[in-house]
């Protein structure tokens, strides 16, 4: 687990989070620990801190198991590294640059076993997503996901055949730093959001 895990609440919220949010009603505290920090130290993560996510994104539940989606990755170590740094807006390169693990998701737009449109592929691949964001929380690294990047150069750039797939966030990962670390711009915003009320979001019989 990364050294930076905030401390938890007797509840099971961590002491940051606590701080600005209170779930409704009684659920597991693994959703309500889970935001979006920016600040990192800039340091690598071993395989065995980072390929876990990939793990957990992995048990997600897809149409036909199709599993649509893919990740693209690169690590402080590789070459490519820069290559994702430069498909970042200059907003996100201001902070996403310590990350340890840069990543571009992808979806595959059709069914492997009749070749017909994948209509769900976007929300299969969202909920990898929030399985490997969940598994990020759980173990105090910050994973922020990300739609500030060249969405035209994507697929080329990282060698992603575009007839086969759809591009759909880049996501940074790593260990969590003092918000102290961030451009000045963004350290009042290295906190958890809000959430609207459950009342706000679902609609008994019918949306009216």
């Amino acid at each position: 687990m990364s050294q930076q895990t905030p401390t938890q609440t007797d509840d099971g919220l961590r002491a940051d989070v606590a701080e600005h949010r209170s779930p409704d009603h009684d659920v597991d505290p693994i959703f309500v620990n889970r935001w979006s920090p920016r600040a990192m130290t800039g340091e690598s993560l071993p395989e065995s801190e980072y390929l876990p996510l990939f793990e957990a994104a992995r048990w997600a539940p897809s149409a036909f198991n199709n599993q649509h989606w893919r990740f693209v990755y690169a690590t402080r170590e590789d070459d490519e590294f820069e290559t994702f740094v430069d498909l970042l807006n200059e907003a996100n390169q201001a902070w996403a640059t310590d990350a340890a693990v840069l990543v571009a998701l992808f979806s595959k737009t059709t069914l492997e076993h009749n070749g017909e449109p994948a209509a769900t592929r976007s929300f299969d691949t969202g909920a990898a997503w929030q399985n490997l964001a969940l598994e990020g929380s759980r173990r105090g690294l910050a994973v922020h996901p990300m739609a500030g990047f060249d969405w035209g150069r994507a697929h080329d750039a990282l060698g992603v055949p575009e007839d086969e797939f759809d591009v759909e966030a880049m996501v940074a990962i790593g260990e969590r730093a003092a918000p102290e670390t961030l451009p000045e711009e963004l350290r009042e915003r290295e906190q958890p959001s809000g959430r609207k009320s459950v009342e706000e979001i679902t609609h008994r019989g019918s949306f009216e």
